[in-house]
């Protein structure tokens, strides 16, 4: 199977990975929360909108799978965006360019990975490989 991240990078490149995925993850967050108030209306597409937007929010947040979360997440958005799911009646976006940034920080996020700081750097990350001797001795 082919590896999602090649690194994951620490110290500072790691810190400004994890800002990048806090920033993003508590929009579609905040985005998600005012479709919470609209289930009441049993669309499905207002179903489907708020579990993807709050699941690659949270996900995005804990840094776990964070290139399918991020790619999850600017389907939802340029999908919101351009009206093809319906918006929640209270839109955290309301037209402004924010959905342009959530779109293109989520892109970051899906091409540079999450960094060291993450759920993902913790279960994938690099692993220390020893290789035992041989018993067998080279015969002369």
């Amino acid at each position: 199977m082919r590896k999602l991240f090649s690194t994951f990078p620490g110290e500072w490149f790691g810190l400004g990975l994890l800002l990048l995925r806090v920033a993003t993850a508590v929009t579609l967050i905040l985005q998600g929360a005012a479709y919470v108030t609209e289930l009441r209306t049993l669309q499905i597409g207002t179903w489907v909108v708020c579990l993807i937007t709050l699941g690659s929010g949270v996900s995005l947040l804990a840094g776990f799978v964070t290139p399918i979360a991020s790619v999850l997440a600017v389907v939802v958005e340029v999908g919101v965006t351009f009206l093809w799911l319906p918006a929640a009646g209270w839109n955290f976006f309301n037209g402004n360019p924010l959905s342009l940034d959530v779109i293109v920080m989520a892109l970051a996020s899906a091409f540079l990975g999450p960094g060291a700081f993450s759920l993902d750097a913790h279960l994938f990350g690099r692993r220390r490989m020893i290789i035992p001797r041989s018993s067998l001795s080279p015969k002369s």
